[in-house]
């Protein structure tokens, strides 16, 4: 069996041109299987996780943007008054680019005291307490602190908002890393916004017992005969439909990473079969000497095989350290959906690229294994 490996490997290593343009465009198209396997997972953590069924966000009606919805901040007091509400947070949103985009920066705006209880942040540097302490400062997601390069105690500045980075957090909530929280004051009244005594969007937290779709009927009827009427829809499916055609887009490149599946399937086989056409006389040599043909038929698997495990795994550790040290993130209107790279993305890009290594090495095996000794001794005379 090791002679047999050496075997493989000096026929691949024969041909290294070819070798390293097969592996290499396999592991191209794993690249490209994992960036979008880790955007999808990304949407799936924001958007179908129990917390986002539960909980409700209050929104103008008709409008998705945070630029261009406005609540009056009194909406909260009535919100809360209702049965089965557990918890009602009323936040100000701003971002600098309501297209989708790779460099969204979204700020969200909260009561100082509500922060810590409403949102699952840990500090990993800086202090809750120089965030109480000034009005203008902000703790920064580690994720775009890293994009931007920002530390504690910086000044950040983008448009007419600057804050001071009082702290850094990280998240349960990955897409959370990507956001700035100030405090509510401060974001009502910043240049630009003019928002005093208004709102983006109203979060509400239900009890355990209360009904979403009941309740998201209630708060709107509730709130119909006030000054602006309302839109009220559980987390996940409001983030879905603001995310609108980014959603479709990420749905589309569902398609995308099975077509890099497919790729990787055509090239290695067509490398193969290119592989297995050169040595037609060789392999009978190698059953005149007493290689049965089911030995033949490992071979030619086993080349398969290693060709395309290299490719995926090489893909894999690419986009592992791409999306690693990139931080990248992707938003539109408000809502950042963030990459989510993993181990378990790698092993199964790895276990992928494996299985299509045997399939794209099938029909040229048996073609091996099965050819005549004599004929194709004459072939490759």
């Amino acid at each position: 069996m090791y002679r047999l490996t050496g075997y493989v490997l000096k026929s691949l290593w024969r041909h290294r041109a070819r070798t390293a343009l097969t592996v290499s465009g396999a592991a191209v198209a794993m690249l490209v299987y994992c960036f979008v396997a880790s955007v999808q997972a990304g949407l799936e953590d924001l958007t179908a996780t129990e917390a986002s069924r539960r909980t409700l966000v209050v929104f103008q009606e008709n409008r998705f943007c945070p630029a261009s919805s406005r609540l009056p901040e009194d909406y909260v007091r009535q919100i809360a008054a209702l049965p089965g509400v557990s918890h009602v947070l009323p936040v100000q949103v701003w971002t600098n680019n309501c297209r989708a985009s790779l460099d969204i920066v979204v700020f969200n705006g909260l009561l100082p005291d509500q922060l810590q209880t409403a949102r699952p942040l840990q500090l990993v540097s800086g202090s809750l307490e120089s965030f109480q302490q000034r009005t203008d400062a902000a703790i920064v997601g580690r994720q775009l602190a890293a994009r931007r390069g920002l530390s504690t105690g910086d000044q950040f500045s983008i448009g007419e908002l600057s804050v001071h980075v009082a702290g850094i957090f990280k998240s349960t909530v990955p897409a959370e890393e990507n956001l700035v929280f100030t405090s509510l004051q401060f974001l009502q009244l910043a240049p630009g916004i003019d928002a005093a005594g208004l709102v983006t969007q109203i979060e509400v937290q239900l009890d355990a017992s209360a009904d979403p779709d009941a309740m998201a009927r209630l708060i709107d009827s509730k709130l119909a005969a006030g000054p602006v009427r309302t839109t009220t829809r559980s987390q996940g499916a409001f983030q879905t439909g603001t995310l609108g055609d980014l959603v479709d887009l990420i749905g589309f490149a569902h398609w995308l990473g099975y077509g890099c599946l497919g790729l990787v399937l055509a090239l290695v086989a067509t490398t193969t079969v290119m592989s297995v056409q050169d040595r037609i006389r060789e392999h009978a040599v190698l059953q005149v000497i007493g290689v049965r043909p089911a030995g033949v038929f490992q071979l030619v698997v086993a080349e398969s095989l290693i060709l395309c495990a290299t490719g995926g795994s090489l893909g894999a550790a690419m986009a592992l350290l791409v999306l690693g040290s990139g931080r990248l993130a992707i938003g539109a209107e408000g809502v950042t959906i963030a990459f989510l790279p993993s181990w378990r993305m790698a092993f199964q890009a790895l276990a992928i690229s494996a299985g299509l290594g045997l399939l794209a090495g099938l029909p040229s095996a048996f073609q091996a294994a099965t050819t005549p000794v004599v004929d194709a001794l004459k072939e490759g005379a």
